[in-house]
């Protein structure tokens, strides 16, 4: 039996690019070039597969690439921003499932961010997670989508003064000057786990399609300022809504980023526009201050979660080294990775009292047996890696090993939900 070789490279044709995507996520078709409903996703950073005999007007399977900057932990419990490769746009038409495409386009993306000078790091969001565990993605941080009620209190006693000195202003997804604006503001203000895009990604963020638009408000960017400059942002849209002849609408919220005073002034403002009922707050983190200042879960209308980043590990002993570690360990892993092969085998990881690491291969005798997603996360500091050796994960040769890497490994607070791309 002749084996039909799957082909994967650059993206050539705009066209079955886009023709593939609409298959896979049977969306209305736009009625507009290809090139504009790929806005923000660089020609260099599309890829297909491809399949002899298959479907000329497609391809066999799609993926893009983000170029990402990802915050990790650094120095004095700060973060550092390291380059990190985006993955998105991910699909398989239907006629090439269970064929190895997939597979094919991962370990293409893997070997490409292999070969990028300085960029360690894959991630992504799934959109279905039981996926990309299989190819050595780790569950880094986890998002929560919080509901509120209309003229909710939020209390800081602490922060008043700060959160007063902040002015909020409103401008449209349309201006061309939003995009860059959203982009500064996310540049000044990353938390642990925070990605920021490059200015393309902001550009697609804003772009309005006809299609979205369909009985929906455009996006709204409400900015905080502070003498006279940005210091956050948030990002949202309303529906009309009425129940028993009174307005009930609902306020949805993209993220609100910039420093906890800002947050503060803007969630107090957006919990108070007219004709709203509900306001949900998406892309909100375990440790958001949000739930401090509304008195718990309880006091919302909702909190639903869900799983956020989902971190890769693609030159291991590279990423590990850039990180800053909290407690010294000494700790040998021996790592699973079918799917990038160069990190398969034992590994002799030492942390120094300073935060640094030296990470080797060593011969020596493993102390922990994991898979390379178990590292993907706990990178961040979300990952319990103590929780994955308890629910049979991970194999502890040495006891008491899981909990020097993950003492070693964590972080003072969990990392926050990353915005979607």
């Amino acid at each position: 039996m002749t084996e039909n070789r799957i082909r994967v490279g650059k993206a050539t044709d705009a066209d079955r690019y886009v023709s593939t995507d609409h298959i896979v996520w049977f969306d209305e078709i736009p009625d507009r070039p290809a090139e504009e409903q790929l806005v923000g996703l660089s020609e260099s950073q599309r890829f297909a597969a491809e399949v002899d005999g298959a479907d000329p007007t497609s391809y066999a399977g799609i993926y893009g690439v983000f170029p990402l900057t990802l915050a990790i932990p650094g120095p004095r419990t700060r973060t550092r921003s390291v380059a990190c490769a985006g993955l998105t746009w991910v699909g398989v038409h239907p006629d090439q499932r269970r064929k190895g495409v997939l597979t094919a386009m991962i370990k293409d993306h893997l070997e490409r961010v292999h070969e990028e000078p300085g960029t360690h790091l894959s991630a992504l969001h799934a959109s279905e997670p039981a996926i990309y565990g299989r190819y050595g993605y780790g569950l880094a941080s986890t998002e929560l989508s919080v509901s509120l009620g209309r003229g909710t209190t939020l209390a800081a006693p602490h922060l008043d003064e700060a959160a007063a000195g902040v002015t909020t202003q409103l401008a449209t997804a349309a201006d061309p000057e939003v995009s860059k604006r959203m982009r500064e503001c996310h540049l000044a203000q990353v938390d642990l786990g925070s990605v920021v895009g490059d200015a393309g990604y902001y550009a697609r963020i804003c772009h309005q399609q006809p299609e979205q638009l369909r009985e929906r408000e455009p996006w709204r960017i409400l900015f905080a300022r502070r003498d006279g400059s940005d210091v956050g942002f948030a990002m949202f849209r309303r529906s009309h809504k009425w129940e028993k002849a009174r307005p009930a609408g609902d306020l949805e919220v993209w993220a609100v980023v910039g420093e906890a005073a800002a947050q503060l002034a803007l969630l107090r403002r957006l919990v108070d526009f007219d004709l709203m009922g509900t306001v949900k707050v998406r892309t909100v983190g375990v440790d958001d201050p949000l739930l401090h200042w509304v008195g718990g879960p309880r006091a919302t209308s909702d909190v639903e979660t869900y799983d956020s980043l989902w971190l890769r590990l693609v030159d291991l002993p590279e990423a590990l080294q850039d990180r800053t570690w909290r407690e010294p360990c000494d700790v040998v892993v021996e790592v699973e990775d079918l799917t990038a092969p160069w990190n398969q085998g034992t590994w002799r990881i030492r942390a120094s009292d300073g935060g640094e690491a030296a990470v080797e291969r060593t011969t020596g005798e493993a102390d922990l047996h994991l898979p390379v997603g178990a590292l993907g996360a706990a990178y961040l500091g979300g990952g319990n890696l103590v929780a994955m050796q308890r629910a049979g994960l991970v194999e502890e040769r040495r006891r008491g090993a899981a909990a020097e890497l993950w003492r070693a490994l964590r972080t003072e607070a969990a990392p926050t939900a990353a915005v979607g791309f």
